[in-house]
């Protein structure tokens, strides 16, 4: 059976691009043109993902996107106009898996689709759990605690904090850590790790000013810190 897709835009023209070219890569899509409209069809479809618009009328992108992470994991893939950064970083925040800005190509989008999929699918290479200062990781089963404490991550925040973990101690910058967790970096797309970074921090319950998990290095990008 396809993947189902759902994408949210209030514009007709760009709804029906990205619908036709998700389409023709095999994927089911259904579609809504505002907040209220996407959140009933969400409940109803119980898409794989969705591709989601942040300036829609009446409820806005970013009031639907906390709606359905409030309810559901699905990855969701953020559409921004170029000047929308706070709300992009928001939408992040918020637990979005990823963004693409407007004008953008629909094959991006297909290719974005699929790359996140993959992540969301999150077929593990080795069934072992790893541990470090505290933190546990099951990669078979996607399970993470601190000392013992469930942690509640989206796709995007378990594989990042994969990376950091299995290799204790080594800085790695933006982008190495977006290729790392993609398959595929942009630049100008790296700063996206700082949100993620944020909300892991956040759940972690690490202190960036005194961090017991992961440490800034200032001008280059992030490590976690062994012991």
């Amino acid at each position: 059976m396809a993947q189902k897709i759902l994408v949210v835009d209030d514009e007709p023209e760009i709804t029906r691009l990205v619908r036709a070219y998700l389409e023709r890569a095999g994927f089911a899509v259904v579609t809504a043109a505002e907040g209220r409209e996407a959140l009933a069809v969400f409940r109803h479809e119980r898409p794989n993902l969705v591709v989601l618009d942040l300036n829609l009328p009446g409820l806005d992108g970013l009031d639907v996107c906390r709606e359905m992470r409030r309810a559901s994991d699905v990855p969701i893939i953020m559409l921004t106009a170029r000047l929308e950064e706070t709300d992009r970083l928001i939408g992040l925040e918020l637990g979005a898996d990823d963004y693409v800005v407007k004008p953008f190509s629909p094959r991006e989008i297909v290719a974005r689709v699929r790359a996140v999929l993959r992540r969301a699918e999150g077929t593990p290479v080795r069934p072992e759990v790893i541990s470090a200062s505290g933190v546990t990781l099951d990669l078979a089963q996607r399970m993470a605690s601190v000392a013992g404490r469930p942690l509640d991550l989206t796709t995007m925040e378990f594989d990042l904090l994969a990376v950091l973990i299995e290799h204790p101690g080594q800085v790695f910058t933006r982008l190495q850590l977006l290729d790392r967790v993609q398959g595929n970096a942009y630049e100008g797309y790296e700063r996206t790790i700082d949100a993620h970074v944020k909300n892991l921090r956040k759940k972690l319950g690490d202190d960036p000013l005194n961090p017991h998990f992961i440490e800034t290095v200032r001008g280059v990008g992030y490590r976690f810190l062994a012991g």
